[in-house]
């Protein structure tokens, strides 16, 4: 195991652990790279990105990057919170707040501090959100720490504390392609998610507060299926939030294999929720960093998180954290080949 400090305009962190690497930059805490073994142990590096700093600073559909203060929608870019509203910045369609406003988390500088510990390597990146940034009040102080081990897990640590009520929803938004980066779409993917319920919405992509369970739908991955096989039937494509069966601890959300390289990733989270996302939006404008252009479907997001819009849905479960309390959430994505 180790950790390498190299620079694309900014820190970059290369974690080795067995045949598994990892690259992180202190820009936005993003992955920019993640090379994992198929089943010939064959390595490829399985997450969307650029080559340096240029391209991520040019803007882009939130590659590898870390999301919060809120991950994903907040319905009208506002809130109230103890009788008091906030307004958030509308970057979602000019209607929607998304993933933490302008300048969320994903476009910040995080302080890195690297370690390793066994056959493990790790990343603590630390970050304080000051009151009333992108709208949010109250001042968060963030820690978030990257763990790569020699058996083939990637393990984010989110831990935040505030000095005032706000919301908080922290999430990881890497684009896999278990073929490797830039080959071609993620339709063949075979997708099983553990999670009986979903979040329906609306046509700006905001919940409507229903809770309905997945059974006789197309968004029904109870059982594997490819991500192709029914995507016709959903409007857009996959952008839907999920929820596991009520429990608690690290639980696992999702299964995905690859038929052609035998490569398996399994995500595991602490919280209820998870988006799934088919990189709908993707639209063969933006090179990669192997030189291809990105097609629409040229990557999926497994992006576990509290629910869309929790500030304005009394419904779901409760994204406010206060002064005293400790927000945590872990996220594994788990690697292997077969």
């Amino acid at each position: 195991m180790s950790v390498e400090h190299s620079t694309i305009g900014t820190d970059l962190y290369t974690l080795k652990a067995g045949p598994y690497s990892a690259k992180i930059t202190t820009y936005g805490g993003i992955l920019t790279e993640l090379h994992v073994p198929d089943a010939n142990g064959k390595t490829a590096d399985v997450v969307l990105g650029f080559r340096d700093l240029t391209g991520y600073l040019a803007g882009h559909p939130y590659f590898g990057s870390t999301i919060g203060r809120f991950g994903n929608r907040i319905g009208g870019a506002r809130f109230a919170l103890d009788g008091k509203e906030y307004q958030l910045a509308a970057n979602n369609n000019g209607v929607n707040h998304l993933h933490g406003g302008i300048r969320g988390f994903d476009k910040v500088l995080w302080s890195a501090e690297p370690f390793t510990s066994g056959k493990d390597a790790g990343l603590r990146l630390s970050y304080t959100s000051p009151d009333g940034e992108e709208g949010y009040p109250g001042t968060l102080a963030v820690l978030l720490v990257y763990t790569l081990t020699a058996t083939g897990d990637l393990r984010l640590d989110f831990t935040a504390t505030t000095d005032a009520p706000t919301p908080v929803n922290l999430t990881h938004h890497s684009y896999f392609n278990l073929k490797g980066e830039g080959e071609g779409n993620v339709l063949d993917h075979q997708v099983q998610l553990f999670c009986d319920r979903y979040t329906p919405v609306g046509e700006t992509l905001i919940p409507t507060g229903e809770i309905l369970p997945v059974a006789g739908t197309p968004l029904d991955f109870t059982t594997p299926y490819a991500i192709g096989a029914r995507i016709a039937q959903v409007p857009g494509g996959y952008d839907h939030n999920f929820l596991l069966p009520d429990g608690s601890g690290l639980r696992k959300v999702a299964r995905v294999t690859e038929p052609a390289s035998g490569r398996i990733m399994e995500v595991l989270t602490t919280e209820i929720g998870t988006q799934f996302y088919t990189g709908n939006f993707l639209d063969g404008t933006l090179t990669g960093k192997s030189g291809a252009k990105y097609p629409q479907h040229g990557g999926f997001c497994l992006e576990p998180q509290k629910c869309p819009d929790s500030p304005n849905q009394p419904s779901f479960p409760s994204c406010i954290l206060r002064p005293g309390e400790e927000y945590k959430h872990t996220i594994v994505y788990r690697f292997g080949a077969e």
